[in-house]
């Protein structure tokens, strides 16, 4: 059975890769120690997703897959974007939750943006680095908007405040299945399955 390695230690996404691409042993940084955290320097989902690939690649000498993933919100001309993570700066450090302090900057920065001009994107780049071969990219998106007050208690992120295209519910409202049936990362991770079954991996 070919093994590949996810670039996160994130026990959730590690599990969420491994139902997509079932019949490959699908494992996470933490069964290699010493493997690095790759800092995501580039100014570009993609650029992020195969930076960490290539790094994990080269460390593990193993295929290694990769995201990197956030929220283009269109009146914020695309941002927070690759910084989605990091929106709140050091306050988000400050206030001891990063996610609460980075959705509720969204929330404030659109205050006087009418409902009909909330439109936004989750967007996901997810990579695959093979030692000494072929690298890939796909990119996944889901469409919608944000509401004005954080709606429900699942997922994490921005999840609280976006509501998909065609849904009234949040996706912190969704079940995990439902919202991996439509999400950006689930539209990547699947699209990359359908690379890893033609790839010539070791």
């Amino acid at each position: 059975m070919s093994r590949i390695v996810l670039a996160s230690r994130n026990q959730g996404k590690i599990a969420e890769l491994r139902r997509i691409l079932g019949g490959l042993d699908v494992v996470g940084l933490d069964a290699f120690p010493g493997a690095p955290d790759v800092p995501e320097t580039e100014l570009t989902f993609e650029g992020n997703a195969l930076l960490k690939a290539r790094a994990i690649a080269a460390f593990t000498g193993l295929p290694a897959v990769a995201d990197d993933s956030g929220l283009c919100v269109d009146a914020l001309n695309g941002m927070p974007g690759v910084l989605s993570a990091r929106w709140s700066g050091r306050f988000g450090d400050a206030a001891g939750d990063r996610d609460t302090a980075n959705l509720q900057l969204v929330l404030d920065q659109l205050a006087d943006v009418p409902d009909g001009l909330r439109g936004a994107a989750f967007v996901c780049a997810a990579a695959l680095v093979v030692p000494g071969g072929a690298e890939h990219c796909v990119e996944g998106r889901m469409r919608g908007a944000l509401v004005r007050e954080p709606r429900g208690t699942g997922g994490f992120g921005y999840d609280p405040i976006f509501v998909p295209d065609g849904e009234t519910r949040t996706t912190a409202e969704m079940s995990p299945a439902e919202k991996d049936a439509i999400s950006h990362r689930g539209k990547a991770f699947r699209a990359l399955a359908d690379l890893v079954a033609t790839a010539n991996l070791p």
